[in-house]
């Protein structure tokens, strides 16, 4: 029985590790691999690093990003973060 008593904190200490940081994971996994699955040349969306833009073509480890009219871009397809619904206007900016 007492080896029992000195395992347990350790079984305890094991499913708090999965259910705090594997379990998580898992689940951004998931929504990034159905991001990644829905992507659809138009859509606007955002990159990694906050560019937004109007995907313009989409191949297996790449796609290419519309910018501005005339300025197409090409990046790692992993750098996409999010569909955006709309790309927010400088000039419809509110008063401070």
């Amino acid at each position: 029985m007492n080896d029992w008593a000195s395992i347990i904190p350790l079984i305890l200490l094991v499913l708090a590790f999965l259910f705090l940081v594997v379990r998580p994971a898992r689940a951004r996994q998931r929504d990034f691999q159905r991001l990644q699955g829905q992507l659809e040349v138009g859509q606007q969306i955002m990159l990694t690093s906050g560019i937004f833009g109007e995907l313009a073509a989409i191949g297996e480890e790449t796609v290419e990003l519309q910018i501005a009219p005339g300025t197409v871009i090409t990046v790692n397809r992993h750098a996409v973060a999010r569909v955006v619904e709309a790309v927010p206007d400088d000039d419809a900016s509110t008063d401070l």
